[in-house]
């Protein structure tokens, strides 16, 4: 298959990530340190829940950012630099502003009244930081972008093809994210927002999504016909974090795993999940303000469910629902539907 044509496994992985940190920040207000974070929290948690999210909180934003540096491989095909610029400022940093000056205060209000705190506006990025990390790899990557656009047969090119059509390649890759991690020293791996380990970390994972896609069919072969094997290590790596390390691992351990899962699930939405579907385009288009507002719905929910006596699971699955339909509701009849607030969540102006 050409990678000219329009990959609709790519645009599955973009939903599933975002769909994952969607679940991820609703666990965290079943985990007994959520409130010391920022979180509504249960009164009792939900300690088991901690593995799941736990396995997942590796590879979730490292995807996100493989993901967003292909998307940007695919739009300079039919734009240039300026073109680039211009359409991710609508589309990622306007949203970003947005997101920081009206809804992260919302959500913040209702925290500090569930928690009976003084009411106070609030400027902080919180959950749209990583769309600033997104719009300053584009500003920062883009002259390299084009140069390697510009000479697709040139030498570099050629190179890279020939790297990413073997998996030794792909080892080059987690080799780098390892050595990333073991000279930045993060106190964890997982703490992506707002330090350099995560602002490096986006940076590789952005500029090697980029690569994947310029590098042509020879990576996603290598990803297609080794995707077993890589998920098999990532299992047995995650396997011997959760009974040898207590789910603590050293970062450059977390580090080979997590490319292990994020090289098995693009190998694994190559072959099953290139094809288009009714569902693929409606959440493709409502992912990112899905996102953007999910943290409203969460608190107002969580402040509404917690405080009931009923069982924790139980109040776990109302908080799902509640901020699942909330969030589908808000995008489906508001959003969605006026025009002067698409554009403030990285939707064109008008339906397409």
């Amino acid at each position: 298959m050409s990678t000219s044509d329009r990959r609709y496994d790519i645009d599955w992985l973009r939903v599933i990530a975002i769909g994952l940190l969607l679940f991820y920040h609703i666990g965290i207000g079943f985990q007994p340190w959520g409130v010391f974070i920022g979180f509504i929290q249960s009164e009792k948690p939900l300690e088991s829940l901690w593995i799941i999210m736990s396995m997942l909180n590796i590879w979730r934003i490292p995807l996100l950012f493989f993901v967003s540096g292909m998307g940007v491989c695919f739009a300079i095909r039919k734009r240039n630099w300026k073109q680039l610029i211009i359409e991710r400022t609508k589309r990622i940093l306007l949203p970003f502003l947005f997101g920081i000056l009206i809804i992260v205060p919302i959500h913040v209000f209702i925290w500090q009244k569930y928690y009976n705190q003084d009411i106070t506006y609030t400027l902080h990025p919180v959950h749209v930081w990583f769309l600033a990390n997104i719009f300053i790899y584009v500003v920062l990557l883009s002259p390299l972008f084009f140069y390697l656009k510009r000479n697709e047969s040139g030498k570099i090119n050629k190179w890279l093809k020939n790297l990413f059509g073997n998996p030794l390649g792909l080892l080059f890759v987690a080799a780098i994210f390892v050595l990333e991690a073991v000279l930045v020293k993060p106190e964890t791996y997982e703490t992506y927002s707002m330090t350099l380990h995560g602002f490096l970390l986006g940076l590789l994972a952005f500029l090697f999504g980029f690569c994947f896609v310029l590098s042509g069919d020879g990576f996603w072969q290598t990803v297609r016909r080794w995707r077993w094997l890589f998920l098999s290590i990532a299992g047995i790596l995650f396997a011997v974090r959760y009974i040898v390390f207590d789910l603590q691992a050293p970062n450059y351990y977390k580090a080979i795993e997590s490319n292990m899962w994020i090289f098995a699930l693009f190998g694994i939405g190559y072959r099953y999940l290139n094809h288009p579907s009714k569902a693929l385009s409606y959440l493709s288009q409502g992912a990112y303000p899905i996102y953007i507002i999910h943290m409203i719905f969460l608190y107002l929910g969580s402040s509404l469910i917690m405080p009931l006596g009923i069982p924790t699971l139980v109040k776990f699955i109302l908080v799902v629902v509640f901020t699942t339909i909330g969030c589908f509701t808000l995008y489906e009849l508001i959003i969605k539907r006026a025009g002067f607030l698409r554009p403030l969540f990285g939707l064109k102006q008008s339906e397409v």
